[in-house]
């Protein structure tokens, strides 16, 4: 699964995942992270998410990565913003008051990008990540970003023979496995969710837990 599957995905409108409404855990759980208004928040893989948009509300800052341009674009133009474009090394970001797009590729992200970020919300970043690339995803987030940065995670739980991802199944224990040597990880919620998400069904899953997790980095 490289960078071109996802820059065809959206070409093709293939982007079931995108939710239209802010998603509720991180309005319900957002407050657990104890942030300061003003602080800057990263969305990795964020495609058009309008958390974004939540987020800025708040009062922060947000800083997102998106390798699809179309997405990136599709998000200012459904939000009615305007965005100044400029070049830096293999990204082209966007930026308008508030909001900062890194459009590229994740894994090309430097800890001079995320200069400031203060808290991740990451709803469709790491379960969008087949198993192969999700420790290589984990440690490079820990490499951009500074010691005590949190993290509020949402991940699936499902018999993972009975669909081919994305978005992918991450368990438990592999989500403490990932971030566990990072610091703590706290389970916050876990809910069956297969009733409200017919599209799961359809495609013949039986069972989906959906996972809500703090991650909180000791300093290094």
């Amino acid at each position: 699964m490289d960078t071109d599957y996802w820059r065809e995905r959206w070409a093709r409108s293939e982007t079931g995942f995108h939710q239209k409404e802010i998603n509720p855990h991180l309005q319900r759980f957002w407050s657990a992270l104890n942030l300061t208004s003003g602080s800057r928040v990263f969305v990795p893989l964020c495609g058009k998410s309008r958390d974004m948009l939540w987020l800025r509300a708040q009062g922060h800052e947000v800083v997102g990565v998106e390798i699809s341009p179309l997405a990136v674009e599709a998000f200012f133009a459904e939000s009615g913003l305007h965005a100044s474009v400029t070049k830096h090394d293999t990204f082209s970001i966007y930026q308008t008051e508030g909001i900062r797009l890194y459009c590229g590729d994740f894994f090309q992200l430097t800890s001079e990008d995320m200069a400031g970020v203060s808290a991740v919300f990451d709803r469709a970043s790491l379960i969008a990540l087949p198993p192969s690339m999700r420790s290589a995803y984990a440690a490079h987030m820990q490499t951009i970003l500074v010691s005590g940065v949190n993290t509020l995670l949402v991940t699936f739980d499902y018999p993972q023979h009975e669909m081919q991802g994305p978005p992918f199944s991450v368990k438990e224990p592999e989500v403490r496995a990932l971030y566990e040597k990072m610091g703590e990880v706290r389970l916050l919620n876990s809910a069956d969710i297969l009733d409200q998400e017919p599209r799961f069904r359809d495609k013949g899953i039986t069972q989906l837990q959906e996972n809500i997790f703090l991650v909180t980095h000791n300093p290094r």
